[in-house]
C-alpha cells in the first residue's frame, strides 16, 4: 500500500513537472497566451517616448501616448545608491538568478500562499517586475492575475537572456510610474528633488524606491510619514544587504523627508509652444476639405500648401518602419534633432515674459480699471461686447460639453451665470477664487497675448520660438498658429515691389493726403503725423517715418495684383488677400513665423528662407530615418535687396525703431519695421541682422482689447523691446556665434540711389512710373 501510494506521489509530482514544462514550451512560442517574441524583446525601449532635442544636444521635452514626460536614462547616468536600495529591497539575489529567483517563489509560496504571512515578501524579481510592467495589462481578478504569472516568468528569462542585469535595472526605473505623472526615473527625480538621477542621495534614492512598492500609499506628498516609514524600510534591507552599515543606516532614518516637488507635466520645461506646434506638424494628416469648416477654408490651404511643400509636415503619415506601418511619434522612441538653441529659446521667453508680463499687462490692467467694458476699448458699445461674450461663450469646452449632453440654452445660460469654485491663473501663481465662468472667460481675455520667432538668417534654422505668454492657460499658438493684420510691417514688400520696378531709396514723392477712388468709392488714407508735409521726401524718408501716405502713392503707381502675387513670394500664403488700394496698409492677416520668413530675403541677397525647425530625425535603434535642408525661393533680385537695406536700417538708424539706438543702445548693423494696425490692435516687430532675423507681435485675445492710447499701444513699446531684450542677451553670451559687429553682404561700390553721381538729383515717382 505504502509502495503504491509513493507511486502515486511520483506520477503526480511527473504529471505536474510535466504540466508546467509544456505550458512553458507552449507561452515560449506564444502557443498559450502572449508572450513577445525576441525582436521586440531586443527593443522594448521603443514603446518610450520620442524625445525632442535642442542643437545644443539638451532635451527639449518628450511625446508620449500617456502625456508622461518620460526620458529613458543609461545605466551610467543612474546613482549607485538607487541600485543599491532597488536590489536590496525588491530581489537580493538579482545578480544570482537567471530571471527567476526560485528560493524566493518557495518561500512565497509556503509563508504568503499556505501559511497567510502577509510580511513574508513576494517572489517576484526584478525582473518579473519589469515584465509585468512591459507586457501585462491590469488584471480584473486574482485568478487572471494568476494566470499572468507564467506569461510573466517566460518572459522575465527571455529578457534575461537578451539584456544584462545593468540594462534590465534601468529599464525597470525608467518606465516604473512613480505618481505625480513622474514616469521614469529621470522625471521623479526632478520631480520630487529638481535633480538628476546620478546625483541622488542615499536618503533620496530609499524615498524614490521605496514608491515601488505602492506609490499610491506611500505617496511623499500626501502622507510624508508613511513615506518616511517605507524609506526607513528601504534602508534597512540596504544595511541587511552590506550596502551601509548599522550606524549609516541609523544616522540617514534619523533625517526628515526634504522634497524640492514640482509635479511633472508634459507642458514643463522650455519651448512648450514649439514642441506643440512640432507634434501636431508631424502628425498631420493629408488636409481634406470636409475636414475643415465652411469658415476655414483659409486654414484649409495653408495646411494643403504645407502638406505638400515641406517634408516635414504630415512626416509620420507619409513614412513607413520596417514593418510597413506609419511612424507614431508617441510609441516609436524617435530622437527629433530641432533646430533651436536651447540658451536663445530661455533669453526668448524670459524676454517676452519679462516685457509682456512685468511691464505691459500691469499698466494695461490700471487702464482697464476706468473702462466700463474692460478689457475692451471703450470704443464699443454694451451691445458689441454682449456679442463677443456670447461668442466666445459658444467656443468654451464648457458649453460644448453641455450641448452635447442635451442641455436647454437656458440652463447653459443659467450655469454660466452662477458663481463656481475654480482656479485662476495670475502672473504670481495660481489662486482659488470664486466666479461666474461668463466672468473667467472675461478674466482670461484681460491678458495680453505674444508671439515671438527668431531664425537664422541664411539656413532657415528657428533658434526661438515663444507662443504665447503661459502653456498651460493659454495654449494658442500665435507664432504659427495665430493670424493678425500686420499694419505698416507689410510696407517693405510694397517697397521691394518698387524697388523691382526700377525705383530707388532716393527717389521722391509728395508727401501729402490724396484721395483715391476704389472701387468706385473714394479712400483717404489717414497719417499718424504731418511731419514735412506738402514736401517732395524720398521713399527712404517714407519708410523709415512709416509714412502712410508715400506707401499710398506707391500702391496708386503700381499693380494690386502684382503686389499680391509678390506678398506670395514672400511666403505668406493666405488666400483671402484681395488685390486693392488699401492692401499697402496691411490689413491683411498674416502668422508672425511667415512674417520672419519673409524678411529673411532681406537679409539674404533677396532670397527668402522658409522656417526650418528639425535637422534630421533617428528611430530608436539610433538609425537616421530623415535629414532635412533648408527650402528657399528668389523673390527679388539682390540689387533690389540692396536698396531694402538701406531703407530698413534707415527704420532703426532715423526713424521708428530709433530706440534701438537711443534707449536700448543696441550696436550693429539693424534693419528693422515698426507696425501698428487701426486702434492699436495689433503691435509689430520686425528686426533683423546681418546673422539672425526675428519678428514680435503683441495684442489682445481679440482685435478689440487693446490699449487706447497711442503712446502705449503702438508697435515700438509693445513690441520692439521684446526683439531688443533677446538681442542683448544674445550679443552678450560669448559662447553664442552672433556678433554685434557682423555686416550685411553688400558690395563695396553698391550704390543705392542708381546714379553716377550720388548728388545727383533723385527721380520723381512720377517719372519712374508714368
Amino acid at each position: 500500500m505504502r509502495k503504491k501510494f509513493i507511486h502515486i506521489l511520483w506520477l503526480v509530482l511527473g504529471l505536474l513537472v510535466g504540466t508546467t514544462t509544456l505550458l512553458f514550451f507552449l507561452i515560449w512560442f506564444g502557443v498559450v497566451g502572449y508572450s513577445p517574441d525576441i525582436e521586440n524583446l531586443q527593443n522594448p525601449i521603443s514603446k518610450s517616448a520620442s524625445l525632442v532635442y535642442s542643437e545644443d544636444g539638451k532635451v527639449l521635452g518628450t511625446y508620449n501616448a500617456d502625456k508622461a514626460n518620460r526620458i529613458p536614462v543609461s545605466f551610467s547616468k543612474l546613482s549607485p545608491h538607487l541600485v543599491h536600495a532597488l536590489v536590496a529591497t525588491e530581489d537580493v539575489r538579482f545578480y544570482e538568478h537567471s530571471g527567476i529567483d526560485f528560493i524566493a517563489l518557495g518561500r512565497a509560496i509556503v509563508k504568503r500562499g499556505l501559511l497567510g504571512h502577509e510580511s513574508a515578501g513576494g517572489g517576484s524579481t526584478i525582473t518579473q517586475q519589469l515584465a509585468k510592467q512591459l507586457y501585462s495589462a491590469p488584471a480584473s481578478s486574482s485568478v487572471e492575475r494568476m494566470l499572468q504569472k507564467p506569461i510573466e516568468w517566460v518572459t522575465a528569462i527571455k529578457l534575461e537572456r537578451n539584456f544584462t542585469k545593468e540594462e534590465i535595472i534601468a529599464l525597470y526605473l525608467n518606465y516604473f510610474d512613480f505618481l505625480h505623472g513622474a514616469v521614469g526615473i529621470k522625471t521623479a527625480a526632478n520631480t520630487y528633488f529638481n535633480k538628476e538621477p546620478k546625483d541622488l542621495t542615499v536618503n533620496e534614492a530609499a524615498l524614490l524606491i521605496g514608491l515601488c512598492k505602492n506609490p499610491s500609499l506611500f505617496n511623499p506628498v500626501r502622507y510624508p510619514e508613511r513615506c518616511k516609514e517605507r524609506r526607513n524600510v528601504v534602508l534597512a534591507q540596504m544595511v541587511k544587504a552590506g550596502y551601509l552599515s548599522q550606524a549609516e543606516g541609523r544616522e540617514y532614518g534619523a533625517q526628515p523627508i526634504e522634497l524640492h516637488f514640482h509635479r511633472a507635466d508634459h507642458k514643463d520645461g522650455v519651448a512648450v509652444y514649439f514642441r506643440e506646434y512640432l507634434r501636431q506638424y508631424m502628425m498631420m494628416e493629408r488636409p481634406e476639405r470636409k475636414n475643415y469648416p465652411s469658415w476655414n477654408y483659409r486654414q484649409f490651404v495653408i495646411d494643403s500648401i504645407a502638406f505638400a511643400t515641406d517634408p516635414l509636415c504630415g512626416w509620420c503619415k507619409k513614412n513607413t518602419k520596417k514593418d510597413g506601418t506609419f511612424y507614431n511619434i508617441y510609441t516609436d522612441g524617435l530622437k527629433i534633432h530641432t533646430t533651436i538653441d536651447y540658451k536663445m529659446q530661455q533669453y526668448a521667453e524670459e524676454s517676452v515674459y519679462g516685457h509682456v508680463a512685468r511691464y505691459l499687462q500691469p499698466i494695461f490692467n490700471k487702464e482697464n480699471k476706468a473702462k466700463p467694458n474692460a478689457p475692451f476699448t471703450e470704443d464699443l458699445t454694451p451691445a458689441q461686447v454682449k456679442q463677443i461674450m456670447n461668442r466666445a461663450v459658444r467656443q468654451s469646452e464648457r458649453y460644448r460639453v453641455m450641448q452635447e449632453s442635451g442641455c436647454s440654452a437656458e440652463e447653459i445660460e443659467r450655469s454660466f451665470r452662477t458663481p463656481v469654485d475654480m482656479t485662476v491663473f495670475t502672473y504670481h501663481g495660481d489662486i482659488d477664487t470664486v466666479m461666474t465662468p461668463l466672468d473667467s472667460i472675461r478674466y482670461y481675455k484681460s491678458f495680453l497675448r505674444a508671439g515671438f520667432l527668431s531664425m537664422d538668417a541664411h539656413n532657415g534654422h528657428v533658434k526661438a520660438y515663444v507662443g504665447g505668454i503661459d502653456f498651460e492657460h493659454f495654449q494658442y499658438d500665435m507664432v504659427m498658429g495665430g493670424r493678425r493684420q500686420v499694419g505698416s510691417t507689410i510696407k517693405p514688400f510694397l517697397y521691394s515691389l518698387a524697388m523691382e520696378n526700377g525705383a530707388s531709396p532716393c527717389d521722391r514723392a509728395p508727401n501729402v493726403q490724396q484721395t483715391y477712388m476704389v472701387g468706385g468709392k473714394p479712400w483717404t488714407p489717414r497719417n499718424a503725423n504731418r511731419r514735412r508735409y506738402g514736401q517732395m521726401v524720398t521713399l527712404k524718408w517714407g519708410l523709415a517715418q512709416s509714412n502712410n501716405w508715400i506707401s499710398a502713392y506707391l500702391m496708386s503707381r503700381l499693380n494690386p495684383r502684382q503686389f499680391v502675387n509678390i506678398l506670395h513670394k514672400f511666403g505668406i500664403n493666405n488666400p483671402d488677400i484681395y488685390p486693392s488700394m488699401s492692401l499697402c496698409l496691411g490689413p491683411c492677416e498674416v502668422s508672425v513665423g511667415e512674417m520672419v520668413s519673409a524678411y529673411t530675403t532681406f537679409a539674404n541677397n533677396g532670397i527668402r528662407i522658409a522656417p526650418m525647425f528639425v535637422t534630421k530625425i533617428e528611430d530608436n535603434e539610433g538609425n537616421v530615418v530623415a535629414e532635412f535642408q533648408p527650402r528657399m525661393n528668389e523673390v527679388i533680385s539682390s540689387a533690389s535687396a540692396y536698396k531694402m537695406l538701406v531703407e530698413l536700417m534707415a527704420v532703426v538708424d532715423e526713424g521708428t525703431a530709433g530706440r534701438l539706438r537711443f534707449r536700448y543702445h543696441i550696436p550693429g548693423e539693424i534693419g528693422g519695421k515698426t507696425g501698428t494696425t487701426n486702434r492699436n490692435s495689433d503691435a509689430w516687430f520686425m528686426g533683423f541682422t546681418p546673422q539672425l532675423v526675428s519678428g514680435v507681435w503683441v495684442g489682445g485675445e481679440d482685435r478689440d482689447i487693446h490699449f487706447d492710447n497711442m503712446r502705449m499701444g503702438q508697435g515700438a513699446t509693445m513690441a520692439l523691446p521684446i526683439w531688443a531684450y533677446f538681442m542683448m542677451k544674445v550679443y552678450r553670451d560669448q559662447s553664442l556665434p552672433y556678433d554685434s559687429t557682423a555686416v550685411f553682404d553688400v558690395p563695396e561700390d553698391f550704390n543705392p540711389c542708381g546714379h553716377e553721381d550720388m548728388t545727383t538729383e533723385p527721380n520723381e515717382i512720377d517719372e519712374v512710373y508714368e
